[in-house]
């Protein structure tokens, strides 16, 4: 049997702006090899502390209280520094949300996809550049060299993002972040990059933590995902069974919500209040050491 490439176990985060409010309960999840995981939940769910934990970038004002973020048996919580630092960017990347403030916009493309690769791979800058030219022709960029030789403001929103996809993937790393990729870009390039992301992450081998507020995007692209409210893990499986017979309802509130192309005339339908209630409860529960809504896993 083949050992989960990422396992994050009982992950508890806490708040030291906010009085040490929670913001991530005791979050447990496991990504797969060749996996795509999604992560989904709405805004101040704690989406982007699990990413940003994993990327040992977590904000002064937040502290991890307990857990471990263990990837191929190490637990990157504990490493020291300069072991972290030789993972991170290498084994692990991201594809951060905004493309237009990803990019260093005074530097061309070119300097920007190859630092990493002669850095972590020790490439020289020609192999870098050759590299870099290949990757951006994977992501069906049609003009690699005129690309490379441009600053980020003289590329659209979509081909932005579609450098910092070949960025992330040049290193071939064995995890890939994807934090809310295509928020920033229309439904059509949306769609384009949801199946470029899948086609290098099967073609490498690669598993990936997609980020995503929306399960209409994750539907297209996870094979498994985790529900997150208010830093608590409420429901996970696999993305079809979920979809299909939500048992949470929260996951259900989410579905209500999502619009729905081949109904155009059906309005959106909000959390009602009942619900809100009910989970406040929940975590209320949970907080004071209780069991209530435990997430399944399938």
């Amino acid at each position: 049997m083949i050992a989960p490439r990422l396992v994050i176990e009982a992950l508890s985060a806490i708040s030291l702006r906010a009085a040490g409010a929670p913001i991530l309960r005791r979050v447990s999840l496991t990504v797969d090899t060749g996996e795509v995981h999604g992560l989904v939940g709405e805004s101040g769910a704690g989406k982007s502390t699990i990413a940003k934990a994993i990327l040992g970038i977590v904000p002064a004002q937040v502290k991890i209280t307990s857990g471990r973020i263990v990837f191929e048996g190490r637990d990157l919580l504990a490493l020291p520094a300069t072991e972290l630092r030789a993972v991170l960017g290498r084994d692990i990347t991201l594809v951060p949300q905004d493309p237009s403030t990803a990019l260093n916009p005074s530097r061309r493309i070119d300097a920007q996809m190859t630092d990493g690769l002669r850095l972590k791979r020790g490439l020289s800058m020609r192999e870098a550049r050759l590299r870099a030219r290949t990757l951006l022709a994977e992501v069906q960029i049609r003009d690699p060299e005129r690309v490379l030789s441009s600053y980020p403001h003289q590329l659209s929103g979509g081909m932005r993002q579609r450098v910092l996809i070949a960025a992330a993937f040049a290193l071939e790393p064995k995890l890939v972040i994807a934090d809310e990729p295509t928020t920033a870009l229309d439904v059509t390039v949306q769609k384009q990059i949801l199946r470029l992301i899948r086609a290098l992450q099967e073609r490498h081998g690669t598993s990936v933590l997609f980020v995503s507020h929306d399960l209409g995007v994750v539907a297209q692209i996870c094979d498994r995902v985790s529900v997150l409210y208010m830093g608590k893990v409420v429901e996970q499986g696999r993305t079809a069974d979920i979809l299909q017979n939500p048992r949470h309802p929260y996951t259900q509130a989410l579905l209500a919500a999502n619009p729905r192309y081949d109904r155009p005339d059906t309005g959106l339908e909000p959390t009602p209040p009942e619900v809100v209630a009910a989970l406040r409860a929940e975590i209320a529960a949970f907080d004071a050491g209780g069991s209530v809504g435990e997430a399944r896993d399938g």
